[in-house]
């Protein structure tokens, strides 16, 4: 039937924009010698594996074999970005690992009060708001022979010196101020790493029309929470927290070691032939980076996302404190239920990779947020020991139900990354992407300072709890008001038509202002050139 369909199609007099598939597969095998063909893409964006095999079983029909496109796999540089990028999102979730340690460590021996610690936590997370920069700087700024491989070296080999140093030195773990010291190093390091992987996968993505790698991302992430939490509610049962860093800093060793046998000319990805200088391109790409993000389709759902971190004031430091001090909770209770966390989280990236990726955006934005409000509660029935009366203990209670809270709030963010990533123009995958990490890490600590406010004003100390149930009731409320102005958030995903640019001698042609905005002339030239290759046949 679909043979008759296309045969009628062929004996059609209607000249159509698109191409028949048989002419279109003979043209996509002449595309690295005529690159003159301008593709006009109106198809929704739907979910595609990251692996071809998928996509060869499909084809089998069309005569094309599993090995076939397993090669056409490599050739798209496929398996080394797998393994690059794969290990970088999976070491990126194990940094709760050594981080676990040193909250551990800087509650039990350098005595710091709930409010220090917190304080301490996320005046670290600084050097991340600077994301933007690092994202403008690998667009713009090639290093040897690539613009994203050797920022993840440069990322690595800083998060090596920062936790080794920890792990070897006393002194760097003993003296708060080189403490955090070394945690801002480690946290520079970390952003500038993750702003080149997200860029990687964002441009790969768009090159190679794969749709929602980012979904794999957080899945690599939360497979790397889940051994990190393990691993480390481990080790603080049996060694001092010099071991987990000095653990952590081997598996970032062996990241180094991928980075650097990566080749990123083996991805296939354009390199950008700029003949200005470097502060002038710098210039130009900050300018388009504030008119990408100027458009309402992205301007709005980040407004949204960020908005509703910042007005949360964050407890995590005074209910960790109270876990570990009031409770006196094992290390290995506290990991083991980040663990469950992170598997729930492994859970819901799936399904929504699955199921909920055609789902209208906002409704289901709205469910997550009233659940995450709801799911803060938790804390006060840990506090007024309510699970107690109801039969279930402390030890079970922190398992099944305290990372509820912080899963749903991870989870929120993912289609937000995942609309953006698919919206980011040509040549600003690195610089939109980095923006929006830099929103929300800043996003973060506004809301980490807000809950340090918070916990001064109700008189929350080491040795006073009375009120951190009063203060839990404050954060689930606010938690509710991002619920008031859910019209920034979009129904669904745009049909986003794209009008890509294949040819370097049509330089002439009016560059469009709108993100995946298909240029009309463009047409055209397509049309004219597709009726005359009729014409000659």
């Amino acid at each position: 039937m679909i043979n008759l369909l296309l045969s009628s199609i062929q004996n059609s007099p209607t000249t159509f924009l698109k191409p028949p598939f048989s002419f279109f597969n003979t043209k996509l095998q002449q595309k690295q010698e005529k690159q003159n063909l301008f593709i006009v893409e109106t198809k929704s964006r739907r979910a595609t594996t990251f692996a071809c095999l998928s996509i060869s079983r499909k084809r089998r029909s069309n005569g094309v074999s599993e090995s076939e496109e397993t090669v056409r796999y490599e050739q798209m540089g496929g398996g080394g970005i797998s393994a690059l990028c794969g290990l970088g999102y999976w070491v990126q979730g194990s940094r709760c690992f050594p981080w676990l340690a040193l909250n551990f460590h800087m509650v039990h021996t350098l005595g710091l009060q709930p409010s220090t610690l917190q304080l301490v936590q996320y005046s670290c997370l600084l050097p991340m708001v600077a994301k933007p920069l690092y994202g403008v700087l690998s667009d713009v700024l090639y290093i040897g022979c690539g613009r994203r491989v050797p920022y993840i070296s440069i990322g690595v080999c800083l998060q090596v010196l920062a936790w080794g140093s920890m792990a070897i030195f006393q002194g760097a773990r003993e003296v708060l101020p080189s403490l955090i010291a070394c945690a801002l190093l480690s946290n520079l390091g970390a952003s500038i790493t993750e702003v080149a992987k997200d860029a990687l996968v964002a441009e790969y993505g768009l090159r190679y029309r794969i749709n929602g790698l980012q979904s794999y991302a957080l899945m690599a992430s939360a497979a790397g929470g889940v051994l990190g939490n393990l691993l480390g509610g481990y080790l603080l049962l049996r060694t001092p927290p010099k071991i987990s860093f000095l653990v952590f800093s081997a598996v970032l060793s062996l990241q180094l070691l991928v980075s650097f046998s990566s080749k990123e000319e083996s991805f296939g990805l354009p390199r950008k032939t700029e003949t200005s200088s470097v502060l002038v391109s710098v210039k130009k790409q900050l300018s388009n980076l504030m008119e990408a993000i100027q458009e309402e389709e992205i301007s709005q759902p980040m407004i949204w996302a960020v908005a509703s971190i910042s007005m949360v004031p964050l407890l995590s430091g005074s209910v960790f404190c109270y876990q570990t001090q009031v409770l006196n909770l094992d290390p290995s209770v506290i990991g083991t239920s980040k663990v469950i966390g992170q598997v729930v989280l492994l859970f819901l990236t799936v399904v929504y990779d699955r199921y909920l990726k055609t789902l209208p955006m906002r409704p289901l934005i709205h469910i997550v947020q009233l659940l995450y409000a709801l799911s803060i509660l938790l804390d006060y029935v840990l506090v007024k020991q309510i699970n107690l009366g109801v039969g279930i203990s402390n030890e079970v209670f922190v398992l099944c139900f305290s990372s509820l809270a912080e899963i749903l709030a991870q989870f929120k963010i993912l289609p937000f990354a995942v609309r953006l990533a698919n919206m980011c123009p040509q040549g600003c995958e690195g610089s939109v992407t980095s923006f929006l990490a830099s929103s929300l890490c800043l996003s973060q600590i506004v809301s980490a300072f807000l809950g340090v406010g918070l916990a001064n004003v109700i008189g929350v100390t080491s040795s006073n709890y009375s009120n951190l149930s009063s203060g839990i009731i404050v954060q689930s409320l606010a938690a509710l008001v991002p619920l008031c102005f859910m019209h920034l958030v979009p129904m669904s995903e745009p049909v986003i038509e794209k009008g890509v640019k294949r040819s370097s001698s049509t330089r002439s042609t009016r560059r469009s202002k709108r993100v995946g905005r298909v240029i009309r002339q463009e047409s055209i030239v397509y049309r004219r050139g597709r009726e005359s290759e009729e014409a000659q046949r």
